[in-house]
């Protein structure tokens, strides 16, 4: 009777770590290639547990209602397959799976301005979305993928047709069983109208943070005081946690001013910047009891030739960055 019980509140205490351990993810970006174990094993070596898939679709300009995806011409990475291969491998290696399908608007003009001009545009761009997210509402059932995020930064759209994504919520439900969320950018999470319906509240965490031109930490702490709270606040109001469905700081001057930019003309290689703004996250947010994870914005599929300290953009691939991810996704 003894060993039944010890064994009985060996397997709570287990229920209850993996309930309440949190998202330690990389945003897996999609690669021309088919993913391979070495491919992999950078993924699990900074001790990740999670990982974003993001199969993507097409959008000639914010006016177009027509989303064209999973074709021939597409990166396999992006597409239905491709997506299919990255999720199966990541699994062999124990990593949990967030299917995150995207929009790309034609010379990366921002996907929160999509906007139609006429009601038969609304809807032809309404059926479009519709079989764009359902194709892979399925893949995630098929795969048994443990988060399905049914959008990413799409305000102009959700402001516009709240029914719309009410029912599309709705019918995702009839395929996919797995938790949800939506994937909104940092100024917009406040006003989604859905959050109720869906298991998570996401954001793109690109809160403006310091001004300077290389924040210390202590700096950067102080920063986050005033979107902790706010966050917070959504978090109690929804009664939801939440995810940062992208977070991360480009290795460049300044990165904590506007977190979002992604400029070319931004060069000015700065990796002292990215860890101590990474550091203070991972210090001031992680700890929140309303904060379930995230995933680090991003990371590319050949981490042997990516990043480095050369590097201005987001990736912490092969960069001191990597070892502030390391050291705490490892402790958690």
């Amino acid at each position: 009777m003894k060993l039944l019980r010890l064994g009985l509140l060996l397997v709570l205490l287990q229920s209850c770590s993996a309930q309440n351990s949190k998202i330690d993810g990389v945003s897996f970006v999609a690669s021309p290639n088919a993913a391979e174990q070495r491919h992999v094993d950078p993924v699990v070596d900074v001790a990740a547990n999670y990982a974003a898939i993001m199969p993507f679709g097409f959008i000639r300009d914010i006016e177009t209602p027509q989303i064209v995806f999973d074709t021939d011409r597409q990166w396999f990475g992006e597409t239905k397959a491709g997506a299919g291969q990255y999720i199966d491998l990541l699994h062999t290696n124990n990593i949990s799976v967030m299917l995150k399908p995207q929009i790309w608007i034609w010379r990366g003009e921002f996907t929160g301005y999509l906007k139609m001009k006429t009601e038969e545009d609304w809807k032809q761009l309404e059926e479009s979305y519709t079989k764009f997210i359902i194709n892979y509402a399925e893949l995630a059932a098929e795969k048994r993928v443990d988060l399905f995020c049914i959008g990413t930064e799409l305000e102009q759209f959700i402001v516009n047709r709240p029914a719309y994504w009410l029912k599309l919520i709705s019918e995702i439900k009839k395929i996919y069983k797995g938790k949800l969320t939506y994937a909104a950018n940092w100024d917009e999470y406040k006003r989604v109208p859905f959050w109720s319906e869906l298991d998570y509240i996401g954001v793109d965490a690109y809160f403006p943070i310091s001004d300077s031109q290389t924040p210390t930490v202590e700096e950067a702490k102080i920063g986050w005081q005033q979107w902790k709270d706010e966050l917070k606040g959504v978090s109690e109001r929804e009664k939801r946690k939440i995810i940062f469905a992208e977070y991360g700081y480009r290795s460049v001057d300044f990165a904590g001013k506007e977190p979002w930019r992604s400029d070319r003309d931004m060069t000015e290689v700065n990796l002292e910047a990215q860890s101590n703004l990474t550091q203070a996250l991972f210090s001031e947010i992680y700890p929140e009891d309303w904060y379930a994870g995230g995933f680090i914005w991003k990371w590319f599929i050949d981490h042997s030739k990516s990043g480095g300290n050369e590097n201005a953009q987001f990736t912490p691939q092969n960069k001191p960055v990597e070892v502030v991810i390391k050291t705490h996704y490892g402790e958690n």
